[in-house]
């Protein structure tokens, strides 16, 4: 018989498993985890493929009566190379005891890699260059202003990555964020902006293949048909290393803010009660749930932290400079070149801290949400 500690390191070891190399890897353990359940995935083909040629697809898989009233939903991969841990949670979820406790009436719908290329390709974007999560506007509509991204926009994606452009570049975002502070400083950076195709947080001009995907998911599973709803879409780079944040873009007066302090607790923060390390932004994925949610269920983001922030971007600027020199013909994508995967392993490090101390604390506030979440709704009347 193994010692209490031997089991616990045999389950830990285990569970860091969840964790996977690459995109591929993710999507095939997800998947075995699926069979083990027994359940069937369903797979929503990507056009395109990764950069070993291989299929890109959105999984998502049901657990639970497919007539459960209550409904938890958890996305990974919205911004692509975030999805190593957000896939990883789900898999976890999977191999671990979360399918065979379920609380009666509840359904859980897990829904992998949401941006199956920008995980593939170590992209936040989707393919297009467009931030999935700035995606959700009304694009029949007049487009928002950028509030400060055009003054910035040519200093976040300079001529080179060293040399005398770097400094000239930094020495314009230096005076902005002294003039107008740190805040506002990243709200111009993050908040969303819908005139530069090839500039960081583009919200696009028109829905991706993502959001079309996402919104055939929420009508196939009749999600907003169901009498309580809850979803966390998982997230990574922003905040304290490890720290698992989980932020509500609910109106703060509302009925579902009011739900997501209940079934949270007090680690929840508010974007708009300025609580949260992320402020108000246009085109949030959340802006949909909402409306399919209404006021019977809550949607958080589950932001788990990385590195400081100009460090991310600084990785995030690396990128959006290598694919705008391939997008104007200045060069080619090529996946063994030294200088592409040197920008490519800069991003999976800002989103992904491949140590066994940030996998640990992911996989037990992961746990503990989801744990949360399913609580709440088992309680609630509806």
């Amino acid at each position: 018989m193994l010692s209490d500690a031997r089991a616990d390191n045999l389950y830990y070891t285990a569970s860091l498993a969840a964790f996977a190399d690459d995109y591929a890897q993710a999507r095939r353990d997800f998947l075995f985890a699926v069979d083990g359940q027994g359940a069937t995935a369903t797979h929503h083909r990507h056009p395109l493929t990764g950069p070993l040629a291989e299929a890109l697809a959105c999984d998502t898989v049901w657990i639970g009566p497919r007539a459960a009233r209550r409904v938890l939903v958890v996305i990974s991969g919205t911004h692509g190379a975030e999805g190593f841990a957000g896939s990883a949670v789900q898999t976890d979820w999977l191999l671990g005891k979360g399918p065979s406790i379920l609380p009666d009436g509840c359904a859980v719908l897990l829904v992998h890699a949401i941006n199956p290329w920008g995980f593939a390709w170590l992209r936040r974007t989707t393919e297009d260059g467009i931030d999935l999560n700035r995606n959700f506007v009304d694009f029949s509509a007049p487009l928002p202003g950028d509030e400060g991204y055009a003054e910035l926009a040519d200093a976040l994606i300079p001529d080179a990555l060293i040399g005398e452009p770097v400094f000239e570049a930094q020495d314009a975002l230096d005076r902005y964020r002294l003039l107008h502070g740190q805040r506002a400083y990243e709200n111009a950076l993050t908040s969303g902006q819908y005139t530069h195709p090839l500039g960081l947080f583009y919200g696009g001009d028109a829905p991706t293949w993502s959001r079309r995907t996402l919104e055939t998911i929420a009508q196939d599973y009749d999600l907003a048909g169901r009498a309580a709803l809850c979803v966390i879409d998982l997230h990574t780079g922003l905040g304290p290393f490890g720290y698992g944040e989980l932020i509500s873009d609910h109106q703060p007066e509302g009925r579902s803010a009011w739900l997501a302090r209940r079934w949270f607790g007090q680690s929840v923060t508010e974007a708009f009660l300025g609580t949260s390390t992320s402020g108000p932004k246009r085109g949030l994925a959340d802006y949909f749930w909402h409306e399919v949610i209404e006021d019977h269920g809550c949607m958080l983001t589950l932001e788990f932290g990385t590195y400081p922030f100009d460090d991310v971007f600084g990785a995030l600027r690396a990128d959006h400079w290598l694919h705008a020199r391939v997008a104007r013909g200045e060069q080619t994508l090529d996946w063994y070149d030294p200088d592409v995967q040197a920008v490519k392993k800069r991003i999976r490090r800002a989103f992904y801290p491949d140590t066994p101390d940030w996998k640990e604390m992911v996989l037990f506030r992961g746990r503990q949400v989801l744990r949360q979440a399913l609580t709440g709704l088992s309680v609630w009347p509806g």
